[in-house]
């Protein structure tokens, strides 16, 4: 039973937490729970349980080499980078972190007396942050990570689903022109295929499946739905973002019942 869900503000416009509250919230009534689970929003995650320990957390965090299981480094620099970056969000990026460690790392954050499990902490991270796969000995880029607190990655959204091959040729050719990546509109009418890029309009409705992912786990034990389209899924691919999370119908046959 989930009796608060405790939504956490992104430092980024694009992804309105307010919204996907709200949204959240007729989810939840939907599903039978409406009296008893209560969603609030709070500021930035990194601002409202900020500890000491963060920064060298967050360093030793940081993944070294897409082929390598082994993260962090330490150094007083990357630390000093690290202050920086929570105090300075839009100066961060370029950086892709263990999510299993920044989960653990804000876990500790947390006071003991919002750690009950019924109390669910969702945090929109302005981080990108991946899991390593065993099965193919490497990093991988995530939306979400599920558990608690769960962590939305907004930069994931953009990052870690495949886009179509010729938005990378695309990016590179005009990077080799001009020595930077291309705006939005011209991958948009110049790649075919659907994806979302960085600070794309479509990002707070994309981003109200990924944390209500986090919730229906916490709630029913089940990690991600396998029927393609529906909300609970977890495409490997845009296009695939693009049809579960900005088309209807919003559920599969059976989530639907629940939450549509």
């Amino acid at each position: 039973m989930v009796e608060t869900v405790t939504l956490y503000r992104a430092p980024t416009p694009v992804a309105d937490a307010g919204e996907i509250a709200d949204w959240l919230r007729d989810r939840l009534a939907r599903a039978g729970e409406g009296a008893d689970a209560d969603v609030e929003v709070r500021d930035r995650f990194l601002d409202v349980h900020r500890i000491e320990e963060l920064p060298e957390r967050f360093a030793d965090a940081r993944v070294l080499s897409p082929y390598e299981r082994e993260t962090g480094n330490t150094m007083l620099g990357i630390v000093r980078y690290e202050e920086r970056a929570l105090e300075n969000p839009e100066r961060a990026g370029g950086v892709l972190y263990d999510g299993v460690a920044v989960q653990r790392a804000l876990n500790a954050a947390l006071p003991e007396s919002e750690r009950p499990l019924d109390h669910l902490h969702v945090a929109l991270l302005d981080r990108a942050v991946g899991t390593w796969g065993d099965h193919d000995g490497r990093w991988h880029k995530r939306v979400n990570v599920l558990g608690q607190p769960a962590l939305v990655s907004v930069p994931g959204l953009y990052e870690a689903p495949a886009k179509p091959e010729a938005y990378y040729k695309e990016k590179q050719k005009h990077a080799l022109v001009s020595g930077d990546a291309p705006p939005r509109e011209v991958l948009e009418n110049e790649v075919e295929g659907e994806f979302l890029v960085a600070d794309d309009p479509r990002t707070t409705e994309a981003l109200k499946g990924y944390v209500l992912q986090a919730v229906h786990c916490r709630r029913t034990g089940e990690a991600f739905c396998e029927a393609a389209g529906c909300r609970l899924s977890n495409p490997h691919r845009q296009p695939g973002v693009v049809e579960a999370q900005l088309r209807d119908p919003e559920f599969c046959d059976e989530h639907d019942e629940t939450y549509g």
